[in-house]
């Protein structure tokens, strides 16, 4: 079992807020970690979810030993940029899911990793082991995977903290007039379809923003670099419709006619910066834009 300290340093906020700012852990998560009885304020257990915490106060966290694996290894293909006893660094292709879901119980990333390392962090439970952020089935790229529970909480803090840099390169439809900007917003369900992410007002979503620069314009497209200031669901897809300009192949943002025949958006993770967890090293990891991604720009051309 591991276990971490915390010194609260603003009011007025509830328990389960403040570790899910900490950490990033999923909310059932972090509940169920609070009514199991391994949160302590000041030395004594707390089982509220809601405990409203004072400056001052002092927060444990214990992470119980991660149960027994039920998804199986799976010897599928992928393509691991780096690795080491603390996390590894996978380019993801497009047509993969991160994790089990309804109607993917297998074939997932978790299931080629749990065949391809010797460990994964146990913090999110046998669903998603090793699993600090995620990026789209249909969207290729770089994720960063903890090994063990410190590295997790040490990567997903620095996710929080927006010291973990994520750049994203998208081709857009349409040709953008502004060479580069930002855009806040806030992110939620769509009030009229919800299986679908939309900008919504204040108070009804998370706030979302997004760095972008144009990279280089063609006739009716825009090849566009994303810096992710923060990671809500969809966000780039979303950001891009919100700009009138959705991203190529995007099935559920995008465009119903598609001159290209693509099997999803031409969304792709190149760029990922984080500090490593036990070096404090600096690192960055690049990946090159898919086979897929390149064809329709030299066609573009």
């Amino acid at each position: 079992m591991n276990s971490f300290s915390y010194l609260l340093e603003e009011p007025q906020k509830r328990l389960d807020t403040f570790l899910a700012g900490e950490n990033e852990l999923t909310r059932s998560a972090i509940k169920k970690l609070i009514e199991d009885g391994h949160v302590f304020v000041n030395g004594e257990i707390v089982t509220k979810a809601g405990r409203e915490l004072k400056i001052g106060d002092t927060v444990l966290l214990e992470i119980p030993d991660s149960e027994p694996l039920s998804i199986r290894p799976e010897d599928i293909p992928i393509d691991i940029v780096y690795q080491d006893s603390d996390l590894a660094v996978v380019n993801k292709p497009q047509g993969m899911t991160v994790h089990m879901g309804a109607g993917n119980a297998d074939g997932t990333l978790v299931n080629a990793l749990l065949f391809h390392l010797d460990s994964l962090s146990g913090i999110n439970g046998v669903i998603r082991p090793g699993i600090v952020h995620r990026i789209d089935k249909d969207t290729s790229g770089l994720l960063v995977v903890a090994k063990n529970d410190r590295a997790h909480l040490s990567l997903s803090k620095q996710i929080a903290e927006k010291t973990c840099h994520r750049v994203y390169f998208a081709l857009l439809e349409g040709e953008v007039k502004e060479d580069r900007g930002r855009i806040t917003t806030y992110i939620g369900r769509s009030p009229v379809d919800r299986i679908k992410m939309a900008v919504v007002p204040e108070g009804k979503g998370k706030l979302a923003i997004t760095d972008f620069e144009v990279e280089k314009k063609f006739q009716g497209y825009t090849l566009m670099k994303f810096t992710l200031q923060t990671g809500r669901t969809h966000q780039i897809r979303v950001h891009a419709k919100y700009m009138g300009h959705p991203v190529v192949g995007d099935p559920v943002y995008g465009y119903k006619n598609q001159k290209f025949k693509l099997k999803g958006q031409l969304l792709h993770a190149a760029e990922l910066t984080l500090v490593h967890p036990t070096t404090g090293e600096t690192m960055t990891f690049h990946a090159p834009l898919p086979n897929y991604f390149t064809e329709v720009l030299e066609k573009l051309k």
